[in-house]
């Protein structure tokens, strides 16, 4: 039997603002533990909330990033659950009126089409606080207590592991544009839950989902998925689906590569939700509508751009465009003339191995974009050959120099005049007569030897170009 998989996922966005959501104790929570509360924070009796304005700015910018429907009048509700690190009891979140709602995004599939991905809905709550467990004692920090958070709830319209991770790729990259995340999944700051469940192709009814808990990085949420689906496949076609495959929350070991029970799933009625009696609806100015429109360009439009603007691939513009950061290292690489495929090849090649070798993200790199601009323009003049800049970014990842010093100290200046290069020729043709008469004679591949002579001659400095045309014109 065939099998249809069925996810939607749940993205935790923990927003930058100054201030946390109902209060204004700061939201840099690496500090001191406990330092950062108020008795807002820390539901001590008689303390209320006030919304955080700039929370709401960053709501709703991404409703209009989504194409969303963003609701001017939104409601604040108690979602009640008992639990160490939730001091009031409850959870300040939105339930029946969520700010945004009905949005969409596209992500790319492997046959180069586009699928569109619903958003049911991105809502505005608080965070709750850390837990920390030394051996038989367990420990609560409340400074990440409180920090505004946006849940965005996807339609289950996920069919793979991958196209869930292309989703949430997409998500990270909007929201990182959008400057209102770092989105460090690391962190916390960006985390995703999944909902699974599998059904026979061909069948329009959701079976039973399972929950997987925290999922903080790209790799473990496809594992995770994957593994998920395997369980639960085997289970049907056990017969034994009905038992194994119940409504629950699990956690994925990253150790094992396995889901594994954590509790059962709360319905919405198990949080026994009502409107908060301490905050008022939350009615948008319209003004706010206006300001929050102005968001900067996005990644499908930058990758569109990228492709009218530099002729360059679909494939390396999408590359390009997916991370912020590389996109502005590359259009500030593009402002000093260089020709567009060499910036794309330096950059997603050359550069982005280097990096990842040295476990080092672009806004890291010891090599910024003016000096790897200027490497490239020193191909491009023909002061070094391309082999020999590769040894250059090397020194560049090491020292914090001038290229043009790099080039010096390295000595690896290319050989550009005809007449030193047509002496060089003349060696190795007089040092291989036997293979210049076999040349002669029809044996055309020893034509790389004598390059591969001459490279050697020049210590790999000569103009590739200028020695293939002295060697044509003097072996023809």
């Amino acid at each position: 039997m065939e099998f249809e998989v069925i996810i939607g996922l749940e993205v935790h966005v923990q927003l930058n603002t100054r201030t946390k959501m109902f209060c204004s104790c700061p939201t840099s929570f690496a500090q001191r533990q406990n330092s950062n509360t108020c008795p807002v924070c820390l539901g001590l009796p008689g303390a209320l909330p006030v919304i955080n304005e700039e929370a709401v700015k960053k709501a709703m910018m991404f409703g209009w990033a989504i194409e969303a429907t963003i609701n001017q009048k939104s409601l604040f509700n108690r979602k009640n659950y008992f639990y160490p690190d939730l001091p009031k009891g409850y959870q300040i979140s939105q339930f029946e009126v969520p700010i945004v709602e009905k949005g969409h995004l596209f992500i790319d599939l492997e046959d180069g089409s586009k699928r569109k991905i619903g958003i049911t809905r991105a809502h505005l709550e608080e965070d709750a606080g850390k837990n920390i467990h030394e051996g038989r004692i367990s420990k609560v920090d409340l400074n990440r207590a409180g920090t505004p958070l946006l849940e965005i709830v996807s339609e289950p319209d996920l069919r793979s592991s991958q196209e869930a991770v292309q989703y949430l790729k997409k998500l990270h990259a909007i929201v990182r544009y959008l400057d209102i995340s770092d989105a460090n999944m690391q962190e916390g700051s960006f985390r995703c839950d999944a909902n699974v469940s599998i059904r026979p192709k061909g069948d329009e009814e959701l079976y039973t989902r399972v929950e997987i808990k925290n999922l903080n990085s790209f790799r473990f949420i496809q594992r995770a998925i994957d593994y998920e689906v395997e369980r639960q496949i085997e289970a049907w076609e056990d017969g034994s689906y009905e038992e194994e495959v119940i409504q629950e929350t699990r956690l994925f070991d990253t150790q094992k590569g396995i889901t594994r029970s954590m509790r059962g799933k709360e319905e919405s009625a198990d949080y026994r939700y009502f409107p908060d009696p301490d905050l008022p609806p939350l009615i948008i100015p319209q003004s706010f509508f206006e300001e929050t429109k102005a968001i900067p360009e996005l990644p499908d439009q930058k990758r569109e751009r990228f492709i009218q603007e530099y002729g360059i691939r679909p494939y390396d513009a999408a590359l390009i465009a997916s991370s912020r950061e590389m996109a502005d290292f590359f259009e500030e690489m593009m402002a000093h003339g260089i020709t567009p495929q060499n910036g794309v090849t330096w950059l997603t090649v050359e550069l982005a191995a280097r990096l990842n070798k040295a476990g080092l993200e672009i806004q890291e790199s010891p090599v910024q974009s003016e000096t790897l601009a200027k490497l490239i323009q020193r191909i491009e003049d023909k002061t070094i050959s391309n082999k020999a800049a590769k040894d250059v970014l090397d020194y560049l990842m090491e020292h914090q120099v001038d290229v043009d010093e790099a080039i010096e100290d390295l000595g690896l200046k290319q050989i550009s005049d005809p007449t030193a290069i047509e002496g060089l020729v003349d060696q190795v043709l007089e040092a291989n007569q036997d293979k210049v008469a076999q040349y002669k004679g029809g044996k055309e591949k020893l034509f790389g030897f004598f390059v591969g002579q001459v490279m050697k001659a020049s210590q790999g400095k000569a103009d590739p170009k200028l020695v293939n045309e002295i060697l044509r014109k003097k072996l023809s």
